[in-house]
């Protein structure tokens, strides 16, 4: 015998299996691509060499290939879609919720083992799909106001959320083609509010016992929540799309347009990395190790080796990027001017010491491509310090961390 909850009066005559079943095809849609991209992400860090955080994630550690070079604009893309979509459908997420709150809050909470599988499963999926919104809403705005690593949170956070929605789809997957086929959406989209009526009384636990009089159609929820979705994708594209679009893109705080150049962002400032002009001025060198002796050169010595251009894009793990005409010396040259022609790796290191800014290390794909450069030019006009000055990495399809500024030295290693 099901016992009333003292929550059970949720009476909004729209909620039953059809429009939960609405809601639940477009995250069926989308969350295999946020999930996928986010995965995408992982790997694009290189975690067999180490530079991945979290760094030990024990049997969760994923295949793992040399992230490609080709084509340019790939992280851009991954990176942008996951992004952008994660915050995209947080007005279906929210609806979707609202849906089903009637089964959240069933009493008894559990009847048979097969309930208490599906109510397991909601609680990873629900309580994952909200931790991974809110920690990865605050990342992009760089508010760390939870204390902990957000990407170790972030990763097995996710992992959490993959197993509930495998789950939760293999059980409700049945379910959801009934409902879809409980009503059509022609007519829905066609039945104004004095129209609406309750979906037929069924097992679901959605339909309410006691419907109040529609205070808004179908049709105007699904319009509401439609809404919701293309303003978050009119204030989230431009940080990917670049060019006007930019001056939009209200969530991401370093990822807005900076002086001179206004499509071309500036995520860390020289002096937020202590990077002084007596560092960069005269007496910097870069020293290439590796070979059978160091190798150091000034700027005027790179900027009389051959120049290569390249018009690549940057690209954040905050989801924002920027394509830039690029002009360097070929990563490639440099390492055979160094004495090591067949590079299997390079540790590249900054004047900024410590963190993840610090230091990269490139493999041997990303070191040979013909685009991968030593930068010492953007633009047509020297780097500026904020960009980099006096030299930078820029490598195609690389995560914008790993495109290292204010370049001290690099070390090869053979293969």
């Amino acid at each position: 015998m099901r016992i009333p909850s003292p929550f059970a009066r949720f009476n909004s005559p729209l909620r039953g299996p059809w429009l939960t079943s609405v809601f639940g095809l477009a995250l069926l849609v989308s969350l295999p691509i946020v999930i996928i991209t986010g995965l995408l992400s992982y790997i694009a860090y290189s975690p067999q060499l180490g530079q991945a955080i979290p760094a030990d994630v024990g049997w969760l550690r994923l295949p793992l290939f040399a992230w490609p070079t080709s084509p340019s604009w790939l992280y851009r893309l991954t990176q942008g879609l996951h992004v952008g979509l994660g915050l995209v459908i947080i007005p279906v997420v929210l609806a979707k919720l609202w849906s089903v709150i009637p089964k959240l809050f069933e009493w008894p909470p559990v009847r048979s083992i097969a309930q208490l599988l599906e109510r397991v499963s909601l609680l990873m999926l629900v309580g994952g799909v909200l931790f991974e919104i809110v920690t990865g809403v605050l990342n992009i705005q760089y508010d760390y106001i939870f204390g902990f690593s957000f990407y170790d949170a972030h990763y097995f956070g996710a992992w959490v959320f993959i197993a509930g929605f495998l789950t939760h789809i293999s059980l409700k997957i049945p379910r959801m083609i009934t409902g879809l086929r409980a009503m059509s959406m022609r007519k829905v989209l066609r039945t104004n509010l004095s129209e609406t009526q309750p979906e037929p009384p069924d097992d679901s636990g959605l339909v309410a016992v006691d419907p109040a009089p529609p205070t808004v159609s179908r049709r105007g929820a699904l319009g509401l929540v439609g809404s919701g979705v293309l303003l978050l994708a009119a204030l989230t594209a431009g940080q990917t799309l670049g060019g006007p679009a930019r001056s939009l893109a209200l969530l991401l705080p370093r990822g807005r347009p900076g002086p001179g150049n206004r499509d071309f962002p500036v995520n860390r400032t020289a002096a937020v990395a202590g990077i002084t002009p007596d560092r960069v001025g005269p007496a910097w060198r870069l020293t290439l190790g590796g070979g059978p002796a160091p190798v150091v050169l000034d700027r005027a010595a790179l900027a009389a080796l051959p120049q290569h251009t390249a018009r690549l894009p940057i690209a954040c793990v905050e989801g924002w990027s920027t394509v830039q005409t690029w002009s360097g010396v070929r990563l490639a040259d440099l390492a055979r001017l160094a004495g090591v022609p067949s590079p299997a790796l390079a540790h590249v290191r900054s004047l900024e010491r410590g963190g993840a800014f610090g230091q990269a290390k490139l493999a041997a794909n990303q070191l040979l491509d013909p685009d991968a450069l030593l930068a010492l030019r953007v633009n047509n006009a020297d780097l500026s310090p904020d960009h980099g000055y006096p030299a930078r990495i820029v490598v195609p399809a690389l995560p914008g961390v790993h495109n290292t500024k204010w370049v001290a030295s690099i070390d090869f290693v053979a293969s």
